[in-house]
């Protein structure tokens, strides 16, 4: 019987966007296209504090934690078998160097043709002429920035790619990549820009190259090609720290960014995603990243996949805003939802993060909680916490997976009669907050899933059941001053 090749098959990195002949000439000349690049620094709080931190890089790890290698042999490509373990380098701007190439910048879908010419390549590269081998046969496509949209080319568009072409990939992993295109001071890039193809940005030259049909306002769609549960969408929230252009490109973004994408931009619809507190690229990047690192590899390898979503059934209000919508005044407010999913074990990284201070906790207004007709929807707007991959191989005593879940609520301000209530306002309050520990263990016939509150309970306790409503398990949550609300949970075995 034939080597089994899941769950490590071939990963085909797509590097991101290189804007100048400088930096394309940079680019080519290296043999692995920033994949290889590691990190001595990270920042650790909003105030700038930086901590010493080695990390190899994601090539250099992928090596070291799991065996990978890189196909390149006595100075050239293998031409040969290699093995499924290999990290392989889509090198699609080599054409556009003069010395190596004509000169002339790919374009998008002509990247992703070469993407599937590659992919093909690799398929008989591992499996040669062996049927089971060939039938088990699929990549992971890993991409930074622009890459990622030359893999939705690939995926997405029917005049490069067939059903049966796009069954070879098994997931994709994306860093930072505009899914729905470049804005600058709130507007997107113009489809006539096309100097140094900034255009590939715009959302109207997208839903060409991506296959979508019409203008649509949104180009952030796997339109059905693509199962958005097997795309993951890593994300950066840290745009002071991209210093691209002098660092005119994250004054032009902005906040709520990573300096370059905006981060309601940066996901496809439907997908998994993790937020790290990361600039877009550079020595606090995305990609030479430990958090990068350790999504990418339990996403890629990981067996369990465990999503929170947070139902609010009561948000209180200061006795003094009470006691002022009691009288009859009108009170608005919006909230903030901040959450860092943290595995048993780690110290240096959290598998997502969401804060008030790096502008990316999860908004949401009363309305869209508790008066869905006047948002304008048919439900609650929920806010999904996160969507956290584990590895159950990773676990060194017992079968349980444990991880820690820090949860905070608090409020934007409060306006009273259209004025912003300041009075007995307290800078920082919050509704809600707690670290919890989570344990799921597997049984015969699913999860048993336990919580604690580390504010009350040692985190090493056995903890308190979690009640099961169908498929999902519940955590119900309270403090003193009057929120109610349920995690809940869903864990589900993932290949």
């Amino acid at each position: 019987m034939a080597q089994l090749l899941a769950p490590y098959f071939p990963i085909i990195y797509v590097r991101g966007y290189a804007m100048t002949a400088a930096e394309i000439a940079a680019t080519v000349s290296t043999p692995y296209m920033g994949f290889n690049l590691g990190a001595t620094k990270v920042r650790q709080t909003w105030d700038g504090h930086v901590q010493r931190h080695i990390f190899e890089s994601p090539l250099v790890r992928l090596m070291k934690d799991y065996g990978y290698r890189d196909t390149y042999i006595d100075g050239s490509e293998a031409v040969g078998g290699i093995d499924a373990r290999s990290v392989v380098i889509h090198r699609y701007y080599d054409t556009a160097d003069k010395d190596l190439g004509t000169g002339r910048t790919p374009s998008i879908p002509e990247a992703a043709q070469g993407l599937k010419a590659l992919i093909y390549q690799i398929r008989s590269q591992v499996c040669g002429d062996d049927p089971q081998k060939l039938a088990q046969f699929q990549v992971y496509l890993v991409a930074h920035s622009m890459g990622g949209l030359v893999c939705r080319c690939f995926l997405q568009n029917d005049t490069i790619s067939t059903p049966a072409d796009r069954a070879l990939v098994s997931k994709v992993f994306t860093y930072a990549t505009p899914h729905n295109g470049i804005e600058m001071m709130g507007l997107n890039v113009p489809a006539a820009f096309a100097l140094n193809d900034m255009n590939n940005f715009s959302r109207q030259k997208m839903a060409g190259y991506l296959g979508l049909r019409g203008t649509p306002e949104r180009v952030d769609s796997l339109d059905g090609k693509f199962d958005p549960q097997r795309f993951f969408c890593f994300i950066g929230t840290d745009y002071k720290d991209y210093d691209v252009a002098l660092g005119l490109s994250s004054a032009l973004v902005g906040e709520m960014s990573d300096g370059l994408v905006k981060i309601e931009n940066a996901s496809v619809q439907e997908a998994p995603r993790a937020f790290a507190y990361r600039s877009h690229s550079g020595p606090y990047g995305v990609v030479n990243s430990e958090e990068g690192y350790q999504n990418l590899v339990r996403f890629l390898f990981g067996d369990v996949r465990i999503d929170g979503t947070l139902e609010v059934q009561s948000l209180p209000l200061p006795p003094s805003v009470q006691k002022a919508k009691d009288s009859g005044k009108q009170v608005r407010a919006s909230y903030y939802f901040e959450v860092s999913v943290m595995p048993r074990g780690a110290i240096n990284f959290k598998l997502t993060e969401r804060r008030r201070d790096t502008f990316s906790a999860v908004m949401r207004t009363f309305d869209e909680l508790f008066r869905v007709e006047k948002a304008g929807l048919d439900a609650p707007r929920s806010p999904v916490l996160f969507s956290a991959f584990l590895d159950s191989r990773k676990i060194t005593v017992g079968r349980t997976l444990t991880f820690g879940l820090d949860l905070a609520i608090s409020t934007t301000g409060y306006t009273i009669d259209k004025q912003l209530w300041l009075d007995q306002h307290i800078e920082g309050e919050y509704l809600f907050r707690d670290t919890l520990t989570l344990k799921a263990t597997p049984t015969a016939t699913g999860w048993n899933l336990r919580y604690l509150s580390l504010d009350e309970q040692w985190g090493e306790g056995q903890g308190t059941l979690a009640r099961q409503d169908g498929a999902d398990y519940v955590v119900a949550l309270s403090s003193k001053k009057g929120f109610k609300g349920s995690l809940r949970l869903t864990v589900q075995h993932v290949q």
